[in-house]
């Protein structure tokens, strides 16, 4: 199983980025996927994830601004980011846990945000 990040970029403080992540290859159920991200110098930390029935969990930082969704039919999940600020900047990681093969990461996909 693959996933391939797309829509990171540069963009001005308070503006919006939405983020894909397209799951592919060998699936037999992906069951929770989200993002995580990572600042320089600054450990990994979960941003957002959704169960596959729906239900989501999001990092206090994010709440209210960021929303997550998924697309089962197509093994996709999005992350639209709304008043983006600049402690936003980093790689941003799609993540996804499959029955068969477990835990698959992204290759990353960076969001920078310009005060």
């Amino acid at each position: 199983v693959q996933l391939v990040e797309s829509g990171g970029g540069l963009v001005q403080a308070g503006g919006s980025l939405r983020l894909s992540c397209a799951a592919s290859g060998s699936i037999s159920s992906i069951n929770t996927m989200g993002w995580y991200r990572q600042a320089p110098g600054k450990q990994r930390e979960m941003v957002a994830l959704i169960a596959r029935v729906g239900y989501t969990n999001y990092a206090d930082s994010v709440k209210g601004r960021f929303t997550i969704s998924r697309d089962n039919a197509k093994n996709t999940v999005f992350l639209q980011m709304n008043s983006l600020k600049p402690e936003d900047t980093a790689v941003y990681n799609c993540h996804a846990h499959e029955t068969m093969s477990g835990d698959v990461w992204g290759q990353g996909t960076q969001v920078t945000v310009s005060s």
